[in-house]
């Protein structure tokens, strides 16, 4: 998608929902954050999103942006979520310069779930580059819901994130066991550095008789050399069904011939994938 939300793409959407008294609180709230240039009414509304809009069902599908609509129905969004992300557009549309560091200050100040709604939504920001410390420190923290937040179903790491924080964000989820087939931009975000950690934390776990989610190789297939080629070939070799298939997609994408050659075997792993049968989507099926 082309990752934008006008202020009032995003105001019209919620006030939609809204009853006329509530609607006129959020359309007066609109207004004052930008006109008054009002730090304030921003902090106040955007906490009151929560009380006034908790209990109102939305339906995204009603956005007149169909781009958008159809992000925001990814995202599962609902209506306090919109509510505070129009908040926030319309006051970076105003003035960006006057507002950036004061939505720094709420974000250092937010609690959980209003942090979540940021970072989920973060792409959408105008100049949503200059909140990437944000992303990047919601890697460290050990609340799920905010590192899911940021790192599934969202375009804002492969985006904005540099080959090391893409690759911090990337383990993290290995580590804690997300669902890597959420993660958006794997190939593009590829990586030397992260195709031999890959490899690296696969050993530890095979010397450790456990198993490894096949989805982690997916970033591999341009470094099939070496070690992460003897990987590929305990791949195919494996009595692991999802493991064949891992391998045979790493080899099959990639531009090395060494690694191709280790399909001659196993055509019928091949033809799944040419006939699009087989990909990183429906490994584990």
């Amino acid at each position: 998608m082309h990752h934008t939300a006008s202020g009032r793409s995003l105001s019209e959407l919620v006030e939609q929902h809204l009853p006329a008294e509530t609607k006129n609180w959020f359309s007066q709230k609109i207004r004052q954050v930008a006109s008054e240039k009002s730090a304030r009414q921003l902090y106040l509304a955007y906490s009151l999103c929560h009380t006034k809009f908790k209990d109102v069902p939305f339906d995204a599908s009603k956005c007149n942006d169909s781009v958008l609509a159809a992000f925001l129905i990814q995202r599962e969004a609902n209506l306090v979520e919109v509510g505070r992300l129009a908040l926030l557009v319309n006051a970076l549309e105003a003035d960006a310069d006057f507002f950036v560091d004061k939505i720094v200050h709420l974000i250092q100040m937010s609690d959980s779930k209003e942090l979540e709604t940021i970072l989920k939504y973060l792409v959408l920001l105008p100049e949503a580059e200059k909140f990437c410390w944000a992303a990047v420190d919601a890697l460290r923290t050990n609340i799920s819901t905010v590192f899911d937040a940021i790192s599934l179903n969202n375009p804002y790491p492969s985006l904005y994130f540099n080959d090391q924080q893409w690759n911090q964000m990337y383990l993290k989820a290995v580590f804690i066991g997300s669902d890597l087939s959420r993660i958006k931009g794997v190939d593009e975000r590829a990586n030397e550095d992260l195709a031999r950690i890959i490899s690296d934390y696969a050993h530890e776990r095979w010397a450790a008789s456990r198993d490894v989610d096949p989805l982690i190789w997916r970033p591999t297939p341009n470094y099939l050399q070496g070690v992460l080629l003897e990987d590929m070939k305990r791949l195919l070799g494996s009595s692991d069904i999802a493991e064949n298939r891992a391998g045979a997609l790493c080899c099959y994408y990639s531009q090395l011939q060494d690694a191709k050659k280790l399909l001659a075997d196993h055509q019928d792993l091949v033809k799944k994938i040419e006939s699009g049968d087989l990909t990183w989507s429906t490994i584990n099926s």
